[in-house]
């Protein structure tokens, strides 16, 4: 369910990290969020969820939410959990979108030193590293804009 891309040693994959939070875009298209939305009250979810928080209702439409937000909150990690080998310090926002729904991401292409609250964001997908196959394992992240 990747993009295919030749390489010198094998052919490899890009894969979603979780096809149920987004969809590898073809070349032409921007990423997009996938989210549910609540047909009784129109409250957003992400990530996707069977019944609605706020009304209880159980009729939730599925639905691409906004490439852009702003950062409502942020902080910035300096000790690695176990199992992650990328860089470090690194930061997590929580982006809020239009409509009020708040997601938390990683966000990236940023000097940590410059991040503030408020400054706007858009939803990038980077590689978050390699699988034992060899493929891309790509996820949703948020650079400034």
């Amino acid at each position: 369910m990747g993009t295919e891309r030749n390489t010198p040693d094998a052919i490899r994959k890009q894969v979603s990290i979780n096809e149920k939070l987004f969809k590898l875009p073809s070349t032409e298209e921007k990423p997009r969020l996938t989210g549910v939305k609540c047909r009784s009250c129109g409250e957003f979810f992400f990530p996707k969820r069977t019944k609605c928080i706020k009304c209880f209702g159980e009729e939730m439409e599925e639905t691409f939410l906004s490439q852009r937000g702003r950062v409502y909150s942020y902080t910035i990690v300096h000790h690695a959990t176990p199992g992650y080998t990328g860089p470090l310090p690194y930061a997590v926002g929580a982006v809020e979108l239009p409509g009020g729904i708040v997601i938390l991401s990683p966000l990236t292409q940023c000097q940590l030193d410059q991040l503030k609250i408020g400054m706007n964001v858009e939803l990038v997908l980077e590689k978050l590293y390699e699988d034992d196959n060899g493929n891309e394992v790509i996820s949703y992240k948020f650079r400034p804009c």
